[in-house]
């Protein structure tokens, strides 16, 4: 149930797989970070944020996981000492309670063997999902919202920019940021 390598409740290892904003803005105490993916799933903005980067009634957009055969979602793979294993939860929980919840994955890496992890995921099911649209929109909805976390650009931006530098390839986060980058000299 929980995505640990090892015996015992947390295991000698617990593996939290970040895809947006955890890939460049972590906050969170951790062993060793290495990029990694998850094979099934794809990125997208379809996900509205009240809490961090938007405000009730005025939401941002972040990422969460879509199911889609034959996909490849790379993000950052962060391994938590035990002795931190409950702490980190409990902050992720809290980090993201709107509308996320975890889920047991596998992630692979270039150069090790695959280990269990988890992720937080936002399904359809839960109040601040806001589901497809087309990138012009979500681009005009970004481009507006802030929240107490700071402004919706610079999530997508920094994105963009930590996915580059592992050198992952994400069509929609680079087309989004493209158009959205273009907005902001347009502004």
């Amino acid at each position: 149930m929980l995505a640990v390598e090892g015996e015992g409740a947390w295991g000698a290892r617990l593996w939290v797989f970040g895809y947006g904003s955890l890939v460049w803005r972590p906050s969170i105490p951790f062993v060793e970070r290495e990029p990694a993916w998850i094979d099934g799933f794809s990125r997208r903005f379809w996900q509205g944020s009240t809490d961090h980067r938007g405000v009730p009634g005025a939401p941002g957009r972040v990422v969460t996981l879509v199911p889609e055969a034959g996909a490849r979602c790379w993000g950052m793979a962060y391994r938590v000492s035990p002795a931190d294993a409950a702490a980190v939860l409990a902050v992720l929980d809290h980090r993201e309670q709107g509308g996320y919840e975890r889920r047991d994955l596998v992630l692979r890496f270039r150069e090790r063997e695959p280990v269990p992890g988890l992720a937080y995921v936002a399904t359809p099911e839960n109040p601040n999902y806001l589901g497809p649209a087309t990138l012009e929109a979500i681009a005009a909805q970004v481009r507006v919202s802030r929240g107490p976390s700071g402004v919706n650009v610079e999530y997508v931006l920094g994105l963009a920019n930590a996915l580059r530098a592992m050198g992952a390839d994400d069509e929609h986060v680079f087309a989004l940021a493209s158009l959205v980058q273009s907005q902001d000299g347009a502004g």
